[in-house]
């Protein structure tokens, strides 16, 4: 196989873009939508903050000073305080979402942008453009390399993920275009995150973004300090592309084409559920009421899905479910979850072993559709159809996923934020994010997400 001929090596290129980029590039609509997705993480890792993986993370790091923990009284490094607040907001499985690149960037993005914040002053103006910049790279990026073949066997955020932060981290600390580029290589050499875990429902996922995220902070660190990263990581012979597709670099990672934005089509996920999942569902609780009461039993479904949804590792899983991350990635459990309690919710995860749901699963079949796959990843569209006892046959698609909207981000983030730090510490946390643009010191807000020993609540602790 041999690396497309570029004239200059594309992380160059991208480095040099990076550089060159002022503030200009990034229009209103990009920044409020950066502050919506700010604030969705937020939301998710309070909410997520006394589950098994949020514990294990913040278990698994020492005490030291320097970074902040969502929802936490002990703080740690930097590094180890992006790992434990990435983990937390992938916790619920409800993180922001971009389709094209089947990655989660937001658990990895803020971690990092908001740890470096932490160890100098930066203004909050700076700290929104850097994310930007850093969702850019990594869905340009997410759009070039990830296909059907390589999602099947690794986990798209922790290929492109680090890449895209390590970009908004260098774009925050303000380094040159060679550190620039070292600091894309050496977090390049990071990617990594294997999808074995949705067989067994293993925890292994929640890690992913924290690897990332931790990982990014020091490939930032590492080429402020002077370290030399590979030119030509991503289209060198053995570089990223040569590594992971097998194939080389189809095109260069441009930034804004045509004035669009990666940030943009990002989407926040409705249900705590796998993105592949969202559209099912949804179609499903639409039916509940064309079912009607007092309606025979549903004794057959077939859900139709891009193929990319069908063959993404656990959507298909049929059980048994042992663990709720199971349920979560299937999209027969998800349906048939709706279906049997006319909701949905995280509690429609909560019974693995409900004897209508497990039925309804039992006699599901999940189709990959070539209509539907022709129109993804610009639409993810889905359609549920139903043979209930009587015969009746009833059918509703949904030609996109509903996204949650703002307003609903901002409702979940002040419930769950309030349990954790209380109601005025939730107020003042999204009354900066509401400003951040004025913020002379963004760190602030790592400051506010963190819990004072003498006032956290008791909800908020560990299950």
């Amino acid at each position: 196989m041999a690396p497309q001929a570029f004239e200059n090596p594309q992380a160059v290129e991208l480095a040099e873009a990076i550089a060159a980029l002022d503030a200009r590039a990034f229009d209103p609509a990009m920044r409020a939508k950066a502050k919506a997705c700010l604030l969705d993480f937020l939301g998710c890792a309070f909410e997520a903050t006394a589950l098994d993986p949020s514990r294990q993370a913040v278990a698994a790091v020492f005490e030291a000073a320097g970074g902040h923990m969502i929802g936490e009284t002990a703080t740690a490094t930097p590094a180890d305080a992006a790992f434990v607040n990435a983990v937390k907001g992938h916790g619920l499985v409800r993180e922001d979402m971009h389709a094209a690149s089947v990655s989660h960037h937001g658990v990895v993005v803020w971690p990092l942008l908001l740890a470096l914040a932490e160890t100098r002053r930066i203004a909050g103006q700076r700290l929104i453009e850097a994310a930007i910049l850093a969702y850019e790279v990594g869905g340009r990026l997410g759009r070039l390399l990830i296909d059907r073949g390589i999602s099947s066997l690794f986990r798209p955020t922790g290929l492109v993920a680090p890449i895209g932060a390590a970009a908004g981290g260098a774009r925050l600390l303000g380094l040159d275009a060679p550190s620039t580029v070292s600091a894309l290589a050496i977090a390049a050499n990071t990617s990594s995150g294997l999808n074995q875990w949705p067989a067994s429902g293993a925890s292994d996922m929640f890690f992913h973004p924290g690897f990332a995220a931790r990982n990014a902070v020091t490939a930032v660190r590492l080429a402020e300090a002077g370290a030399y990263g590979s030119r030509d990581i991503l289209d060198g012979k053995a570089g990223l592309f040569a590594a992971f597709a097998r194939k080389a670099m189809p095109g260069a990672v441009a930034l804004f084409p045509r004035g669009e934005a990666e940030i943009l089509a990002v989407y926040h996920k409705g249900a705590p559920a796998c993105n592949f999942a969202q559209t099912a569902c949804q179609a499903a609780l639409r039916m509940i009421e064309m079912i009607g009461p007092n309606a025979a039993p549903v004794s057959a479904i077939t859900i139709r899905v891009p193929r990319a949804a069908a063959d993404y590792p656990g959507c298909d899983h049929t059980g048994p479910f042992e663990r709720a991350l199971q349920a979560k990635m299937s999209i027969p459990f998800g349906v048939a979850a709706v279906l049997a309690h006319g909701r949905l919710a995280e509690e429609n995860y909560a019974d693995l072993a409900d004897t209508e749901v497990l039925r309804l699963v039992g006699v599901t079949t999940l189709v990959a559709s070539d209509e539907l796959s022709a129109r993804f990843p610009a639409e993810q569209g889905a359609i549920v159809e139903l043979t209930l006892a009587d015969d009746r046959r009833l059918s509703m698609g949904l030609p996109d996923v509903i996204p949650a909207t703002e307003a609903e981000v901002r409702q979940r983030f002040r419930v769950a934020a309030a349990a954790v730090v209380g109601q005025d510490a939730a107020d003042a946390i999204e009354a900066f994010v509401d400003t951040l643009d004025t913020a002379r010191d963004a760190g602030r807000l790592m400051q506010l997400c963190a819990v004072p020993a003498a006032t956290r609540p008791k909800t908020a602790t560990a299950t």
